[in-house]
């Protein structure tokens, strides 16, 4: 029986699971978000909060005692430095599950893992999809879309010159001030003999 054992056993052997949970604890303090299945997630987060919580008193038995779960030295120097910091006072609950749903390829269920305290934002959820059906949409023939293209053409061509009225086919030349010389107002531009535009 197993009485009040906790964790789950995620199809794999001991020294198996024992090397996965390492593997996703290093990727979470490295990344400090990561996405796998929901029971990996709430299997990680078991594995990882008690290793937080010693991170919060830096000594070397602490680190060693830490090291032997994670097996990487980085990850060990930045949940010392950097996550032990952020944590500061924060009495558990150091991580944050989020449901994504189900993966297309097997259905198994998704999830998000972050450390709580570098998610500065609101929680993210999943955007909503469109619902797709196996229903096909009726095709329109070649000849109806041909004439709804050539309504809407002419239709354009009709508004266009009655919504803007303000607009006059003139040219307006600008005031030119008589008492102005000929010096102030602009040369006209010559071409060069030889260059073409």
């Amino acid at each position: 029986m197993r009485h009040a054992r906790k964790g789950y056993k995620l199809g794999r052997t001991a020294s198996h699971r024992k090397a996965t949970l390492s593997a996703l604890s290093g990727a979470l303090i490295r990344h400090k978000q990561i996405t796998t299945t929901l029971t990996k997630a709430k299997s990680l987060r078991l594995y990882i909060e008690p290793l937080i919580t010693r991170a919060r008193e830096d000594t070397t038995h602490n680190r060693r005692e830490v090291f032997r779960h994670l097996m990487d030295k980085r990850a060990v120097t930045e949940l010392f430095e950097e996550v032990a910091e952020k944590v500061g006072d924060r009495p558990g609950g150091y991580t944050r599950v989020l449901r994504l749903g189900q993966r297309s390829g097997d259905a198994a269920e998704m999830a998000i893992i972050e450390l709580v305290d570098y998610n500065e934002s609101e929680p993210t959820t999943r955007r909503s999809r469109r619902r797709r059906t196996r229903r096909g949409r009726r095709r329109r023939s070649s000849a109806s879309q041909t004439a709804d293209a050539q309504s809407t053409t002419m239709a354009d061509e009709e508004a266009a010159p009655a919504a803007s009225p303000e607009l006059s086919t003139e040219s307006v030349e600008p005031d030119i001030d008589e008492g102005a010389s000929a010096e102030e107002s602009d040369p006209p531009v010559e071409e060069k003999p030889g260059s073409e535009s």
